[in-house]
């Protein structure tokens, strides 16, 4: 039976009060905030560290459009000017396997700054979402934790991108999330430093690796065919002869991945080599034991990469990510649930708030866009059931399971993101429910910021 201790009720007090409050600032929140700022409203950007970018600063996934080639047709707007913005102050290196720039995480802390102050957006940093204010059936505001204590923020509208549906989870909004055992797997991402570039890429160039390469040991790939003869910046043979000598156990077969990019100082970055199974990133004791294990498996891994792979002989760890990278939690039942057709098939709808390239990365998928294919991301699905005044951008969208290996990925989090802080803002300035919002209204003001909707 669970013990528990029964908490006094307490007058909290009221903070600050605005037009449209986002809750986590990966891409998706980065940009809701941004974007809802430039539509006029009174934005705040509530983040539990200390600096915003989420997956891309704390979690140290820098490959932000490494599905990028030539004819691919891409999303456009404040996804876009992450990177361009980077790329200006000399905070990016090209990604190895596209036409795109890797994002120099530490750096990019930087970059979400200037781009939060530059909006005009409020930062509210190192406080953590606990509880939201309900009046109603509608979310007025939100109760956070701090070293400040604990206070309430309120606003007119609420956009949930905590990536976990914390906040529309919590109001009551329809959620559902898969079986621990079913959930894509989580990662702890590193970097390592003193690599000889000359040497590795040498070794690189004399054996070089292609998506089909994925498959085998303990990954299944499903591709569309014409991925499986590309260049993958992928890493399996290290860690398969490190276990034949017995240097690791024969048990981490399941270490292998890409690495992301190599600087002239010898920086290899975002090494994408830990996976772990059975972690739900809702628990926190799951995500306890998988942070430690990942960091166990992750010294494992360099080690390996030193003892095999050509110019790490003498390499070292730079460092880890801040926090797991988890890939799948909760979604909500959305007002629309979008659908592996619908990411398969170029979808298109009448209420699309941007669009995003064919590209399935995830349950052993991998389908890049190399053809000029897109589909189109629906307002509806950024619609939670069950609670007024709250949006949900990112990867806790509506969708079944192939929807989320295509909208999971960080450039498409940032366009469900723009499209729910233009809808938030004009929703406050129209005096309407966000569910009676005329979306023309939304697709203009989004064209206005350069987003392509078509």
């Amino acid at each position: 039976m669970t013990k528990h201790v029964q908490e006094p009720a307490r007058h909290v007090p009221v903070i600050a009060d605005f037009d449209v409050l986002v809750v986590g600032s990966g891409p998706a929140g980065l940009a809701a905030a941004i974007a809802a700022a430039r539509a006029g409203a009174n934005t705040a950007l509530l983040e539990r560290y200390g600096c915003f970018g989420g997956n891309i600063t704390q979690v140290g996934v820098e490959g932000f459009a490494w599905y990028r080639h030539e004819t691919t047709v891409d999303s456009e707007g404040i996804g876009i000017e992450f990177e361009q913005r980077a790329k200006q102050l000399g905070a990016t290196l090209p990604e190895p396997q596209s036409i795109s720039e890797s994002l120099d995480g530490e750096a990019f802390k930087y970059v979400a700054d200037e781009m939060v102050m530059e909006a005009g957006v409020s930062p509210l940093l190192h406080r953590l979402f606990v509880a939201p204010v309900l009046d109603d059936g509608a979310i007025i505001g939100v109760i956070v934790e701090s070293k400040s204590g604990r206070e309430a923020i309120m606003a007119k509208r609420i956009i949930d991108a905590t990536g976990d549906a914390d906040v529309a989870s919590r109001a009551g909004a329809l959620v559902c999330k898969a079986p621990r055992e079913d959930l894509m797997g989580a990662s702890v991402m590193f970097s390592m430093s003193g690599v000889n570039k000359t040497e590795f890429i040498e070794h690189i160039k004399a054996d070089p690796q292609t998506y089909s390469d994925w498959a085998g040991g303990e990954w299944t790939i499903e591709t569309s065919g014409k991925e499986d003869d590309m260049f993958s910046p992928f890493l399996r043979k290290p860690f398969e002869l490190a276990i034949k000598s017995g240097l690791i156990p024969e048990t981490l077969n399941t270490l292998c991945g890409t690495w992301g990019s190599i600087s002239e100082q010898g920086d290899l970055s975002y090494l994408n080599l830990v996976h772990l199974a059975n972690v739900d990133g809702t628990d926190a004791q799951d995500l306890s034991r998988a942070e430690i294990e990942g960091r166990q498996q992750a010294m494992l891994a360099i080690k390996a990469l030193k003892q095999f792979t050509p110019g790490c002989n003498n390499a070292k760890l730079r460092n880890f990510g801040m926090t797991l990278g988890i890939r799948e939690t909760r979604k909500i039942d959305g007002v629309y649930n979008m659908t592996a057709s619908d990411v398969r098939e170029q979808a298109r709808f009448e209420d699309s708030i941007g669009i995003f390239p064919e590209f399935i990365d995830g349950y052993g998928i991998l389908i890049l866009p190399t053809t000029g294919r897109y589909f189109q991301l629906p307002y509806r699905a950024l619609l939670p059931k069950g609670v007024e005044h709250l949006l949900v951008a990112g990867r806790s969208i509506g969708g079944d399971k192939d929807s989320h290996a295509a909208v999971r990925n960080m450039m498409c989090c940032a366009v469900t993101g723009q499209g729910a802080g233009v809808a938030a803002a004009l929703s406050v300035q129209q005096n309407c429910s966000l569910k009676n919002l005329d979306v023309a209204l939304v697709q203009a003001e989004l064209l206005r910021q350069g987003a392509r909707i078509h």
